[in-house]
C-alpha cells in the first residue's frame, strides 16, 4: 500500500492576528480529524480503502532574524535567539484562549507573523476519534484489518518529554516552540479522561492534590455553597463520570466505577476555578496525575495532604508549608536528577501563609503556634518505621525536615521540571517518632475537626493566587537558559 489519501488543507499562511490564527488552527485541526473518523467510519463498515489514510496535525511556525527587546520580568512570549520555531498543535478548541494569549505574546514582542499550516506529524487515528464518542477504535486483532496497515497509530518513541527535560536536539535546526507536541498532549488528554472519569475540559487553571478521601466530602459541601451564592462566581460542580451542577441543592449522579484519581471541578466561566485531584498515596500516583495534568498547562498546583510530623514540639493538626524538599521518591530521579534543587516559589508561599493566617484568623508570632515552615521529605516506602530506622532518621535529621509524606516532593519537583508553579501546606496526621501513631479514635476525631479547616485554606490561597497577574506567578526561576516561547 503506497498510494496515500489525504485531505486537500489549505496551504500554509502568515497570520499578524493572534485570533485569525488560532481560527485557521481550528479549521485545519477540525478538517484532518473528520476526515479520519469519516474514513475510520467507512473502514469499520465497509472495509479498508486501497490506499494509506492519513491527516496532519496543524502547526505553528515562526521565524525571526532578531533578538527581541522584551519585558525583561516576563519569563515566557518571546523565544531566545534568531532562529526557526515550530510547534504542532492539539485541539485548538480546548486550547482556544491559551493559544491566543500565547501567540499575542509572540507577535508583540517580535513583530514577525506567524505561519499556520499543516505539519508533516500524522494525526494518530485514535486520538482523531477521541472527540467523537459514537466512535471506538478496536483492539488489535478485533477488526477485519490490521489497522497500523490503513491509519497512523500513536508512536510512542515520538511522545517524550524531551522538550521539558532540556535533552531535545532539533531536528533541521527547527526548535521547539511549546513544551510540548501534539502527540504528547493528545496522549495525556487520553489518560486523564481514564484516570480521573472526568473529560479535560473541566479542569481549571487551580490544581489541588490530596491524599485522602476526606477532603472530596468536604470540597462538595463548598461547592454547592458557593453555587449557592448567586455572586460567588462559580458556575457548576463536576463530579467523576462528568456528572454536572449548577444548582448547590440539585442531586448529583454518583459514579458506578469510581477511577484510579476521582477528580472534581468547581468551574467559573473562564476556567479560573479550582479543581480537586484525590491522587491517593505514594509518588508513583503523585507523577501519574502531574504528568498528565502538566499539558493543560495549569497557573498553579498545591498539594494539600496528611503528613507525619518529625519534631516533639508539632502536635497533630499543625500545619507545614514546605520551603524545601528531600526528595527519596525516586520516581523522577531519571528525568530530573537529584542534584537538581526545587526552590520555594515566593508567590505561591505568600499566598498559602496569607490563606493560613485568613482561615485561622492568626498572624504574625501566633502564627507560629500552628505553623511550621521547613523541609518536608518524600519517601516511596510507606512503612519506612518497621526497618531499621538508623539511617532513614539520621538523613531526615540532617537534612532538617520537619514533616514526611509520599507525594509532596514529587508534586514539586514535577511542577519545577513542567513549569507549573507549585506549592505544599500539609497538616501533621501523626508523629511516628514519638509514639504518636494514626489510631482509629484518634483518626475520626482528628479528621472531623481538621479537614475542613485545611481545606479552606487550600481553596484561599488559590483564590488569592486567581487575583495575581499570570506573568507574576509564572516565575523566572522555573525557566532555563533556552526556553520555549509558549508558557
Amino acid at each position: 500500500m503506497t498510494a496515500i489519501l489525504t485531505p486537500d488543507a489549505p496551504m500554509s499562511e502568515q497570520f499578524h492576528d493572534a485570533t485569525a490564527a488560532v481560527d485557521r488552527l481550528t479549521e485545519l485541526y477540525a478538517q484532518a480529524t473528520d476526515f479520519l473518523c469519516t474514513q475510520f467510519t467507512n473502514a469499520m463498515e465497509v472495509g479498508p480503502p486501497e490506499a494509506r489514510v492519513r491527516a496532519f496535525y496543524p502547526e505553528v511556525r515562526f521565524r525571526t532574524s532578531t533578538y527581541a527587546h522584551v519585558d525583561s520580568r516576563l519569563s515566557f512570549g518571546h523565544v531566545s535567539a534568531p532562529g526557526t520555531y515550530a510547534a504542532t498543535i492539539t485541539r485548538p478548541d480546548l486550547f482556544r484562549n491559551y493559544l491566543i494569549q500565547q501567540i499575542s505574546l509572540l507577535l508583540d514582542n517580535h513583530d514577525q507573523p506567524v505561519i499556520i499550516g499543516p505539519s508533516d506529524t500524522p494525526i494518530p487515528v485514535h486520538f482523531a476519534v477521541t472527540g467523537d464518542r459514537r466512535l471506538n477504535v478496536p483492539q488489535e486483532g478485533a477488526a477485519e484489518f490490521t489497522l497500523r496497515d490503513v491509519f497512523d497509530v500513536p508512536d510512542l518513541s515520538t511522545t517524550n518529554d524531551d522538550i521539558v527535560n532540556g535533552t531535545y536536539v532539533p531536528p533541521d535546526n527547527v526548535a521547539p516552540l511549546a513544551p510540548f507536541s501534539a502527540q504528547r498532549v493528545d496522549y495525556s488528554l487520553a489518560r486523564l479522561a481514564h484516570y480521573t472519569a472526568t473529560d479535560p475540559e473541566h479542569f481549571q487553571v487551580h490544581v489541588m492534590f490530596t491524599n485522602y478521601q476526606f477532603y472530596v466530602t468536604e470540597f462538595e459541601e463548598y461547592a454547592r455553597a458557593m453555587l449557592r451564592d448567586p455572586d460567588s462566581g462559580y458556575t457548576s460542580f463536576v463530579s467523576t463520570g462528568n456528572a454536572e451542577i449548577a444548582d448547590g441543592d440539585a442531586e448529583l449522579a454518583s459514579s458506578l466505577k469510581m477511577p484510579q484519581m476521582p477528580t472534581y471541578h468547581l468551574k467559573r466561566a473562564d476556567g479560573a476555578g479550582i479543581t480537586l485531584v484525590n491522587i491517593g498515596v505514594g509518588p508513583s500516583n503523585a507523577k501519574t496525575a502531574t504528568d498528565h495534568i502538566a499539558v493543560l498547562r495549569p497557573h498553579a498546583w498545591i498539594m494539600v495532604g496528611h503528613c507525619a510530623g518529625l519534631r516533639n514540639s508539632q502536635a497533630l493538626g499543625d500545619f507545614v508549608l514546605a520551603h524545601a524538599y528531600l526528595r527519596e521518591d525516586h520516581v523522577l530521579d531519571d528525568d530530573l536528577p537529584i542534584w537538581v534543587p526545587i526552590p520555594a516559589l515566593a508567590e505561591i508561599q505568600i499566598a498559602l501563609e496569607q490563606a493560613v493566617a485568613q482561615v485561622t484568623e492568626l498572624e504574625g508570632y501566633e502564627l507560629k503556634r500552628i505553623m511550621r515552615t521547613g523541609t518536608v521529605a518524600t519517601i516511596d516506602n510507606r512503612n519506612w518505621e518497621l526497618r531499621d530506622q538508623s539511617g532513614p532518621v539520621q538523613r531526615l535529621s540532617q537534612s532538617r525536615a520537619i514533616a514526611l509524606d509520599m507525594e509532596s516532593a514529587t508534586i514539586a519537583a514535577n511542577g519545577y521540571r513542567f513549569r507549573v508553579p507549585y506549592g505544599t501546606l500539609l497538616c501533621v496526621s501523626d508523629k511516628p517518632l514519638h509514639g504518636e501513631l494514626k489510631l482509629p479514635g484518634m483518626a475520626s476525631d482528628f479528621y472531623k475537626s481538621q479537614v475542613a479547616r485545611h481545606l479552606m485554606i487550600g481553596i484561599r490561597a488559590m483564590e488569592l493566587l486567581r487575583s495575581t497577574p499570570i506573568e507574576r506567578i509564572h516565575s523566572r526561576k522555573l525557566r532555563s537558559f533556552e526556553e520555549t516561547a509558549f508558557l
